[in-house]
């Protein structure tokens, strides 16, 4: 029996990284929760509730330190969660719909992998990390769907497809700056200083001297 705290972790980290995703520290934390529940799915019927628990949290820990502080790194570590996040994306999908496909499953999780890591690289544009963003909002939606459809099964097919795009479209929004874009975009414009500009008039010209 899945303990109850195990749904509860992987939402808590989930939604901590549809909002905070950018932060490596984060994100870590996230790969290492969702690559802990798509381990598990591989190997069902093998675990007590203490494994199933402790394996996501132990690697999420363990993700959350690496990122964190292997500062002199960054570069390489953001190859690393790249590519394991694309693989934990993979993972999870298979392990929210059971989808049970044997030796495919290893290979659509190096897909996976290598489909993260070109990401990574590529996804950059401006001051904005979109492969980070990206991957962040998946991983996020995955893990907070995961734990409710534990919670809740019959949400498993159709609606928990749509939470997941739901929840990944509104964090890659978000942390895109999408949404400020709009708030700043709505603002008002501030009043124009000065005496002349305020009241919109024209100052009036000296005299001429005959």
């Amino acid at each position: 029996m899945i303990p109850t705290a195990f749904p509860l972790f992987i939402i808590i980290v989930g939604a901590a990284v549809l909002l905070l995703g950018k932060r490596l520290a984060v994100l870590g934390a996230a790969v290492g929760a969702l690559l802990g529940v798509g381990l598990l799915a591989l190997f069902p019927g093998t675990s007590g509730p203490w494994v199933t628990l402790g394996l996501p949290v132990a690697l999420a820990i363990a993700g959350f330190f690496l990122a964190g502080f292997a500062k002199g790194l960054i570069d390489v570590i953001v190859l690393v969660i790249g590519a394991l996040g694309g693989a934990a994306i993979v993972l999870g999908f298979l392990d929210l719909f059971s989808l049970d496909l044997g030796l495919m499953r290893w290979l659509l999780a190096v897909v996976g992998g290598v489909v993260g890591l070109i990401l990574i690289r590529r996804a950059r544009k401006g001051s904005q990390d979109w492969g980070i963003i990206i991957l962040a909002g998946l991983i996020g939606a995955l893990l907070v769907t995961r734990g409710l459809v534990a919670f809740l099964p019959s949400l498993q097919g159709i609606i928990s497809t749509l939470i997941v795009i739901v929840l990944a479209g509104a964090s890659i929004a978000y942390q895109g700056g999408f949404l400020a874009g709009k708030k700043s975009a709505a603002a008002p414009p501030p009043p124009a200083s000065g005496g002349s500009q305020a009241t919109g008039t024209k100052p009036t010209p000296p005299p001429e001297s005959k």
